[in-house]
C-alpha cells in the first residue's frame, strides 16, 4: 500500500459522516479564527486612540508673556489622539482614573507658565507636568499616555528652547552692536593711550630736565644762602660805622665850612685891595698924563706897575681859586655829611634786609632742596607712569585688536536666520525615518508572529482527528518511512488548506497586503508543512504524551521567536530556544517576506524550517518502526485522548 493510498482512506475515515465532516472543515478554520480574526482585532490599534478617554486639568495661571498651560491644552484639545474631557479639578480627574472613567490624567500646575519662563529671572526651576494612571484600567493605556506626555513635554520644550534661543541670539545681536560700539571706543581708547604714552614720555623727559633744573636749583640757592651768610655776618658792624662816618663826615664839612668862610673873607679882602690896586693904576695914569707924562710913557710906567703888582694879582686869583674850591669842598662835604647821615639812618634797615635775604636764601635753599626731592620723586612716579602707559597703550591696543577681531565672531543674524537658527538650537534633532521594509499597520506588524502561531495551532488540532499512523498499513508491515509519510500526507493536505483559507481572508478580509503574496503564501505552506511534521512525529513518537509535548513546544515557541518586541530582549538563558525551535525562524521569513526585506535570510529560514521537517519525518519514520511490535501498553493504552 502506497503512503498516498494510506493518507487517502484516513481522509475518507475522518469524513464518512456529515459530522466528521463538519469537524474537518471546523479543524480547517482554526487558524482563519485565531489569526484573522486578532489581528482584526489589532489592525490599527492607533487609530481609535481618539475613543480613549482621558482627562486634562489646566491650571496654569501663566504669566505676562506666556500662557504655556493654555496653549498646550488647546493643542491637545485640537489633536484629537485622545477623547480630551477638560476636567476643572484635580480631585475630579483622579477619582475618574480611579473608577475608570479615564485611562488617563494630565494635570498643568498653577505655575507652568512661570516654571518654563524662570531660567530668565535667574531662578531656574522645571516646569511639572503630572500624569496620572491606573494599570487597572489598561496597562498599555498608561504606556501610550506616558509615550503622549513625553512628546509633549518634548514640543513644550522645543518652543521654549525656541524661544529662549531667539531671545539668546537677539542678546547676541544687542552684544554685537554694543562689542562694535565698545570696539571703537577701543580703538579711540586705544590712540588716546598711545598718545597718552607719547606724552608721558615727553613728561619723562621733561621730569628729567626739571630734576636737572632743580638739582642746578638746589645748588645754587645753597650757595645764595653761604653768601648770603657772610653778607649778614659782614654787614652786621655797619649801622655803627655808618653813624661814626656820618658824624665825622658832619664834623669835615663844619670844619670845611669854617674854612670855606674865612677863605672867602680873605678873597674878599684880596679882591678889595686888588680893586684898590685898580684904581691906584688909573689915578697914576691919570696924574701922569696930567703932569704931562706922553701917553708912551704913561704905559711903559703902567706896565712897570703891572709887573710889581703882578704877584699880587697871581696871589688874589690864588686866593678867589682857593675861596671858590674851599667853598665846592664845603658844599661837597656838606653833601658828604649829608649822605653819611642818610646812609647812617638807613644802614640799619639795609642791614635787617640782608638779615631776611638771608633768611629767605636759607628758605630758598630748603625749599629748592624739597624741590630736587620731589622731583626725583616725580621722576620715579613718571618712569612708572611711563611703564604703565606703555602697558596700558599695548593693552589698549590688544584690546582693540581683540573687540575688533571678536565683533566678527558674534553672531549677528537677522530675523528669519535667527528664528531658523533657534528653531536648530531648541529643537536640534530631527528624525529621518529611512524604512529600509515597514508594516503598513499595527496589525500587520504582529501578523507574522500571529501566522505562525495560527499555523502551529492548526497543526497541533488536526491531530484531534487524524491518527498519526496507519495501524493496517503497521500491520502489513509496510515500510516505516512509507507508513510515516501515509500519516503525515493528510494532515499536510488539510494544513495547505488551512494556510489557503486563512492567507485569503486576511489579504482579502483583513487588508493586509503582503509585499510578496506568493512567496509568503509559499512560505506558510512551508511552515504548515513543518508544523504539521513535528506534531504528527510527537503524536507518532509519543502518543497521547505528543499532544502534551506539543503544547510545551508551543509555550516555548511563544516565549522565545521574538514575535512582538526584538528577540534580544528575552533573557539570555532562553537564547537555545530561540536558536533551536522553528517559530523563531518561522517569524522572521514572514517578515522579510511580508515587509519586503532581505530574502537571502528567506532561503536560510527555509532550509531551517526543511532540516526540521526531513528530521520530523525522520523521527516518525522511527515510530513507525518501534510501532511494527505489538505490547500490552500498546494494546491497552494507560491514557487516551
Amino acid at each position: 500500500m502506497s503512503a498516498l493510498r494510506m493518507a487517502f482512506n484516513e481522509l475518507r475515515r475522518i469524513t464518512s459522516g456529515t459530522l466528521p465532516k463538519l469537524a474537518v472543515v471546523a479543524l480547517s478554520l482554526v487558524p482563519l479564527l485565531y489569526a484573522s480574526l486578532y489581528l482584526y482585532a489589532n489592525k490599527d490599534p492607533y487609530a481609535n486612540l481618539h475613543n480613549v478617554p482621558a482627562a486634562l486639568v489646566v491650571k496654569d495661571k501663566g504669566t505676562k508673556d506666556l500662557n504655556a498651560g493654555k496653549n498646550v491644552g488647546d493643542e491637545l484639545l485640537k489633536g484629537n489622539k485622545f477623547n480630551w474631557h477638560l476636567v476643572d479639578t484635580v480631585d475630579e480627574a483622579d477619582e475618574g482614573v480611579r473608577k475608570g472613567k479615564y485611562i488617563f490624567a494630565l494635570t498643568l500646575p498653577e505655575d507652568f507658565s512661570e516654571a518654563l519662563t524662570s531660567a530668565e529671572q535667574n531662578k531656574p526651576r522645571q516646569g511639572v507636568l503630572t500624569l496620572t494612571t491606573n494599570d487597572a484600567n489598561n496597562y498599555l493605556g498608561s504606556t501610550i499616555a506616558n509615550q503622549v506626555v513625553a512628546e509633549v513635554r518634548r514640543a513644550v520644550t522645543a518652543k521654549v528652547s525656541t524661544e529662549a534661543a531667539d531671545k539668546f541670539l537677539l542678546g547676541f545681536s544687542t552684544i554685537r552692536e554694543e562689542t562694535t560700539k565698545a570696539a571703537d571706543g577701543a580703538t579711540k581708547l586705544a590712540d588716546g593711550a598711545a598718545q597718552l604714552r607719547d606724552g608721558v614720555n615727553e613728561l619723562d623727559k621733561g621730569q628729567h630736565q626739571l630734576l636737572d633744573g632743580a638739582t642746578q636749583a638746589a645748588s645754587g640757592a645753597a650757595q645764595l644762602r653761604d653768601g648770603t651768610h657772610q653778607l649778614r655776618s659782614q654787614t652786621a658792624p655797619l649801622p655803627d660805622s655808618t653813624r661814626q662816618l656820618a658824624n665825622g663826615a658832619r664834623q669835615v664839612a663844619n670844619g670845611n665850612e669854617t674854612a670855606a668862610r674865612q677863605a672867602e673873607e680873605y678873597a674878599q679882602k684880596a679882591q678889595a685891595l686888588v680893586g684898590v690896586l685898580d684904581q691906584a693904576n688909573g689915578d697914576i695914569a691919570n696924574r701922569l698924563r696930567a703932569l704931562g707924562f706922553t701917553e708912551d710913557q704913561v704905559q711903559r710906567v703902567m706896565s712897570t706897575i703891572g709887573q710889581v703888582r703882578k704877584p699880587v694879582d697871581d696871589a688874589n686869583g690864588k686866593v678867589q681859586g682857593a675861596s671858590s674850591d674851599l667853598r665846592k669842598l664845603a658844599n661837597g662835604a656838606d653833601q658828604v655829611a649829608d649822605g653819611a647821615e642818610l646812609l647812617a639812618s638807613k644802614m640799619p634797615a639795609l642791614v635787617d634786609g640782608i638779615g631776611k635775604l638771608d633768611d629767605g636764601a636759607t628758605k630758598l635753599a630748603d625749599g629748592t632742596a624739597q624741590l630736587r626731592d620731589g622731583e626725583q620723586k616725580a621722576v620715579d612716579g613718571t618712569t612708572k607712569l611711563k611703564d604703565g602707559a606703555n602697558q596700558l597703550a599695548d593693552g589698549s591696543a590688544q584690546l582693540r585688536d581683540g573687540l575688533n577681531g571678536g565683533v566678527n565672531k558674534i553672531p549677528n543674524a537677522d530675523d528669519p536666520t535667527r528664528a531658523a537658527i533657534a528653531q536648530a538650537i531648541g529643537d536640534p534633532v530631527a528624525v529621518k525615518g529611512l524604512s529600509q521594509t515597514k508594516a503598513a499597520t499595527y496589525g500587520a506588524g504582529l501578523a507574522p508572529f500571529f501566522l505562525g502561531l495560527a499555523t502551529w495551532i492548526g497543526a497541533f488540532v488536526l491531530f484531534l482527528l487524524l491518527r498519526p499512523l496507519s495501524r493496517r498499513a503497521l500491520a502489513a508491515g509496510q515500510s516505516s518511512l512509507r507508513v510515516a509519510l501515509g500519516g503525515w500526507l493528510p494532515g499536510a493536505l488539510l494544513g495547505i488548506v488551512q494556510v489557503l483559507v486563512m492567507f485569503t481572508v486576511v489579504r482579502f478580509v483583513v487588508d493586509i497586503v503582503p509585499s510578496n503574496p506568493l512567496g509568503t503564501f509559499g512560505f506558510l505552506v512551508l511552515m504548515s508543512l513543518t508544523f504539521v511534521a513535528i506534531l504528527h512525529a510527537l503524536n507518532a513518537a509519543f502518543g497521547a504524551v505528543g499532544k502534551f509535548l506539543g503544547l510545551i513546544l508551543l509555550i516555548l515557541q511563544l516565549v522565545s521567536a521574538g514575535g512582538t518586541f526584538p528577540w534580544q530582549t528575552i533573557p539570555v538563558p532562553l537564547y537555545p530556544l530561540h536558536y533551536g525551535l522553528p517559530m523563531g525562524y518561522a517569524v522572521d521569513g514572514l517578515r522579510h517576506l511580508m515587509y519586503g526585506g532581505d530574502l537571502g535570510s528567506v532561503g536560510h529560514d527555509a532550509l531551517i524550517l526543511l532540516a526540521w521537517l526531513v528530521g520530523a519525518l525522520a523521527l516518525s519514520s522511527v515510530a513507525a518502526y518501534k510501532q511494527r511490535v505489538w505490547t500490552p501498553s500498546k494494546l491497552k493504552p494507560e491514557l487516551v485522548l
